[in-house]
């Protein structure tokens, strides 16, 4: 991932997120640790604000959003959510997969980079299909 200056994640998500990395550090493989530690680092730079003030274009749990593959031109949707309940067949990808953890609180616009083992990708965020928030669903 790209530094970039400020993120946006509700206070609900927050909360939840934050026990999530509680949790999964006390009862999950090892393995995982590394993804909840860059998780529990973007929650820590985040500007955390209330589900009814969070922008519309941002990239909050829940959300369906399509990201363009600058490398490829490629589009794919996904949707953000715990990891119970990611089904990569169906486009929910976990917080805690590579790229949910690189998109949560991302903006429409903006280039979102991570690293994966053959180096790096860069994807833009086209367009935000679904965010619970601006649909008044703020405790999905």
């Amino acid at each position: 991932m790209s530094p970039k200056d400020t993120i946006y994640i509700t206070e609900f998500d927050h909360k939840r997120l934050k026990g999530l990395i509680k949790y999964a550090g006390e009862s999950w493989d090892k393995r995982v640790a590394q993804h909840l530690e860059e998780l529990d680092e973007e929650l820590d730079r985040a500007e955390i604000v209330q589900p009814e003030e969070i922008p519309s274009d941002v990239i909050t749990m829940n959300s369906t959003f399509r990201l363009t593959d600058l490398a490829a031109g490629e589009k794919v949707v996904y949707t953000l959510v715990f990891p119970g309940k990611a089904d990569s067949a169906t486009g929910r990808i976990s917080v805690l997969a590579p790229i949910g953890t690189a998109v949560l609180g991302y903006r429409v616009g903006d280039v979102v980079e991570w690293r994966v083992p053959a180096g790096s990708r860069k994807f833009r965020v086209e367009k935000l299909l679904y965010q619970p928030e601006a649909a008044l669903d703020y405790h999905c």
